[in-house]
């Protein structure tokens, strides 16, 4: 079973996002917004098939982040989210809590063996989709 396909986005805590955001839209370009930045791509394997990777600023005090303490968190773009979580239950990994769906799809969040919150998303089929948003 392929597990990671990609990487779904960088999430990190900052002391002001909206002005960490500005610094980065300036400086670098980046096309930000309230909730950071988003950079679509297609696949190279399979052009017809879209993806985006999130980069986000949170505030230095939001909880998005526990258990874990670190001032970042990694999203990674899986397959199967449900039968990758039942395999890592079985090696006790820790699940964080439960998967949730949005329209854009699937959710669940793990620590690793440092502590560091995980964050895996199981995109929904973007191949005919024109909204990507990561």
């Amino acid at each position: 079973m392929k597990k990671v396909t990609g990487l779904g986005g960088v999430f990190f805590k900052c002391d002001n996002p909206q002005s960490m955001n500005e610094w980065y839209a300036k400086n670098l370009g980046l096309a930000t917004s309230e909730y950071g930045a988003t950079f679509e791509w297609r696949e190279a394997g399979d052009p017809s098939k879209k993806g985006a990777t999130a980069w986000c600023t949170f505030p230095k005090d939001t909880k998005y982040f526990n258990p874990s303490d670190k001032p970042f968190m990694i999203n990674y773009r899986v397959e199967n989210i449900v039968l990758l979580v039942e395999e890592l239950k079985k090696d006790n990994v820790t699940i964080i809590d439960e998967i949730v769906e949005y329209d854009y799809g699937k959710f669940v969040h793990i620590l690793d063996p440092e502590g560091n919150a995980i964050e895996l998303w199981e995109p929904k089929d973007e191949a005919n989709d024109d909204s990507v948003t990561g």
